[in-house]
């Protein structure tokens, strides 16, 4: 997947979540505040994962980025994948509701 079909796919996922929100019954009238509202818990998820990751990254007692970069550890890559996919299940279904 490509970084532009990627930006597609997760403006495509908002505009929809936002339709989402608005309600099928009204036509969209209320289209341009969930758009606002789904920009703004996508903006507080995308924070409150960059502040854990980066809390992650102070409490390891190694640099993450030479671990897996210079030294090639797939256990701490893979690892750490599972991390972000944990965090970003439980903070989409906090935020989500």
């Amino acid at each position: 997947m490509t970084l532009i079909s990627a930006s597609h796919t997760v403006i495509g996922s908002v505009v929809a979540s936002a339709r989402g929100l608005a309600g099928a019954g009204n036509n969209g009238a209320n289209l341009g505040e969930a758009l606002l509202l789904t920009f703004a818990y996508s903006l507080l998820g995308i924070v409150v994962f960059a502040i854990s990751f980066a809390l992650i990254a102070k409490i390891a007692p190694f640099s993450l980025r030479k671990e897996i970069e210079e030294d090639q550890n797939v256990a701490l890559a893979i690892l750490i994948g599972a991390v972000i996919l944990g965090l970003s299940i439980i903070i989409a279904s906090a935020v989500g509701g």
